[in-house]
């Protein structure tokens, strides 16, 4: 296990001793900050998961990551000095006068709660900021401290306030967890799935599309492969597979309770003079689906699957490659069934999702998310009920499921799966969500044993969440080293000579496009050296290399993409490896 591996769970949030640690950090920055730039206001400091940060105002001044440097001097500087950290209690009337001339401290004074009648500052050297607290008792125990980027963030969140400059940073209490952390950082900036998807030729990003990712060829292979797994695997469970609009008229979207829930996310238009909608969710076209045809009891559970590309407004500075776009597919099913069913189907999906992470090596833990204190559809009890049935459906599938309160979606309760992947990192994917509103709203029903029409209940769920999410997701799980199964081209062909070897090197690639292997043959007239290393920055998993020894004698030799060994083999047994490495997924041969 490399170093940086240590470091990768690290949340310096539920780590108390760092928590402060890093809080008193922040102080440090800020108290720097204003050494080096005399006007700066600070809005807030908060410790994250990754460290700490600080929203600053420098007026027409602007920090880049190049003055992070001098800032870290200036920072070295006052710890070493070795100031002592005072907490001092004031009433909130000394607290608007002694910071008075700064607008920003004053919104924070005002807004707090009336009860809070003593207002805590904590004071080193020079600097003085307002704050709840605690801090370490000295400035001289921050020692191990990185300032990792700068960006900007409105104040407040609000787009419509001033643009502040947010300086990131992380602290440690000891030099050796700083390198390694560092080193953890290095390992995922050279996994960044922007970057690799434009060296791969994956997807790209266009001016004329923000958020609109496009997919290149290598990019739609690797697509493909995720979307036939998928509809192989939903076959086997059972699944039935529909199509639904991508544009539907206002007044679905309000009974559904998106347009009054999530309208400020939905892209609209006009159509002969009614409102429509691009939908951001497939729910309630699969509402439309069950509620086409007549279902009996012995029809559920009903398992509807879609892949259906759904449009969300996000803001510009929210955008990020294929993790945040505006326009995604959703790997959608609605699973209609009787209350008595839901257990079961909870446990079954749970299972599923097990083994559909598990091909790709991604370990995942769940949470529950509990009904939301405001905008929330549906009777307190039938919520309460809804709770109660996918936690005890997670127990008895043999899983944990931490309490997530408040964060689940309008329409009901949710299970939501936190991925990780080889780097340690969390990622939201999966998610099941037990809905018994929209079957309410959309009245939706089955004909009972008994002849009675009863309301279905309906899961919501998802297993990659976003097919480019997932992608971009996968692109840092593997650093852009596919598995055989997933890779784009699978075997890459070298003629060591054009003229003498390349007949061969065309027999041999057909022969495995017959067996459904994807190939190319190297023909540029390049020196066989500069193509090898070609073959390894593009990732492709083996490269065959092809000589007068493979000619003569009708064999095969080949390099494991990261390894300098070479193998050969005769043809007829390198195909069937690789034809039982696809059929099992498995990494590589």
């Amino acid at each position: 296990m490399k170093k940086w591996e240590e470091k990768k769970m690290i949340n310096i949030k539920e780590d108390e001793k760092l928590s402060v640690m890093n809080h008193s950090c922040a102080h440090l920055l800020a108290q720097a900050v204003k050494h080096l730039y005399p006007k700066a206001l600070f809005w807030v400091g908060p410790v994250i998961e990754e460290g700490f940060y600080y929203d600053i105002d420098l007026g027409d001044e602007s920090i880049n990551d190049e003055d992070l440097a001098r800032i870290e001097k200036e920072m070295k500087k006052i710890a070493k000095d070795g100031k002592r950290i005072v907490r001092e209690e004031i009433s909130k009337e000394e607290a608007l006068e002694r910071f008075k001339n700064d607008p920003y401290k004053i919104d924070l004074i005002s807004r707090m709660d009336e009860n809070d009648t003593v207002i805590s500052c904590y004071t080193q050297g020079d600097f003085t900021d307002l704050c709840r607290g605690p801090h370490l008792e000295s400035v001289k125990e921050l020692k191990y401290f990185k300032l990792l980027k700068v960006s900007g963030a409105y104040w407040k969140g609000d787009s419509n306030n001033k643009m502040l400059q947010r300086i990131y940073g992380i602290c440690f209490d000891n030099e050796n967890s700083l390198s390694e952390y560092l080193a953890f950082l290095e390992e995922a900036k050279k996994r960044d799935h922007k970057k690799l998807g434009k060296e791969l030729d994956l997807f790209m990003m266009s001016e004329y599309g923000p958020g609109f990712p496009f997919f290149l060829n290598n990019g739609m292979i690797l697509r493909n492969q995720l979307e036939n797994f998928w509809y192989e695997e939903h076959t086997k469970e059972g699944y039935e597979f529909v199509k639904t609009p991508i544009m539907l008229n206002k007044e679905l979207w309000e009974l559904s309770g998106h347009w009054f829930n999530y309208r400020e996310n939905m892209y609209t238009s006009e159509i002969d003079d009614k409102v429509f909608a691009i939908k951001p969710m497939n729910c309630p076209g699969g509402m439309l689906v069950y509620k086409n045809s007549l279902h009996s009891y012995k029809d559920l559970p009903l398992r509807i699957g879609e892949l259906g590309q759904v449009h969300r407004h996000e803001a510009s500075g929210a955008l990020n490659g294929l993790f945040r776009v505006r326009t995604f597919t959703q790997d959608d099913a609605h699973i209609f069934m009787r209350e008595d069913q839901i257990e079961e189907e909870v446990i079954r999906l749970i299972n599923f999702i097990d083994r559909m992470y598990s091909i790709f090596g991604l370990t995942y833990d769940i949470e529950l998310s509990t009904r939301p204190e405001e905008k929330y559809i549906g009777s307190i009890e039938i919520w309460n009920k809804s709770e109660k049935a996918l936690e005890e459906a997670c127990h008895r599938a043999g899983h944990d499921c931490k309490i997530n309160p408040g964060d689940g979606a309008f329409y009901g309760p949710k299970l939501d799966f936190h991925i990780k992947d080889s780097l340690g990192r969390v990622w939201q994917c999966g998610t099941i969500q037990l809905d018994m509103n929209l079957p309410e709203r959309f009245d939706l029903t089955y004909i009972s044993s008994d002849g009675s029409k009863k309301r279905p209940v309906m899961l919501h769920r998802v297993i990659y969440g976003s097919i480019e999410r997932f992608i971009g997701i996968l692109i840092e799980h593997y650093a852009g080293a596919f598995p055989l199964w997933l890779s784009p081209v699978q075997v890459n062909i070298i003629p060591v000579n054009n003229e003498l070897h390349m007949n061969y090197c065309n027999e041999i690639k057909n022969l495995l496009e017959e067996n459904n292997i994807r190939v190319k043959v190297d023909a540029r007239d390049e020196k066989l050296g500069y193509k090898m290393r070609e073959s390894q920055i593009k990732k492709i998993p083996i490269t065959l290399i092809i000589g007068d020894n493979e000619v003569n004698k009708k064999q095969i030799s080949y390099r494991k993409y990261g390894n300098q060994e070479t193998y050969t083999c005769e043809i007829d047994e390198f195909i069937s490896e690789i034809s039982k490495c696809l059929k099992d997924k498995k990494y590589n041969i």
